[in-house]
């Protein structure tokens, strides 16, 4: 697959993840926020707190669970991005969650996962 077509499809991934958490009462407060070399794909924020959400967005059915999608590597990177997130936003303290939202493009329908 072309580099363009998998950043569409990233990029429909993000957008559709977006509504979906919107649905349930979040906030969107930023989307692709980068530092450096680390990146954010979603943060948001429910009344349950602060959520920094990873997209996986695919064309083909994944057997792994949602957890096994997102290796321990970048675990690490998403967590240095959060920490980040919080110092330059000053919400150290804030109640925090770490979120993968898995949208599947499978023909005709699209299968959201949280």
């Amino acid at each position: 697959m072309n580099v363009l077509k998998t950043s569409k499809i990233g990029q429909n991934g993000e957008e559709i993840a977006c509504d979906f958490l919107l649905s349930r009462g979040h906030q969107i407060l930023d989307r692709n926020w980068r530092s450096g070399h680390l990146e954010l794909d979603i943060v948001s924020e429910d009344q349950e707190g602060l959520h920094f959400v990873e997209v996986k967005a695919r064309t083909a059915p994944v057997t792994s669970t949602l957890t096994d999608q997102v290796n321990p590597i970048k675990q690490k990177r998403i967590s240095a991005a959060a920490l980040q997130y919080l110092n330059k936003k000053h919400l150290v303290g804030q109640e925090v969650f770490f979120d993968i939202v898995s949208v599947l493009f499978d023909g005709q329908e699209t299968v959201v996962r949280y």
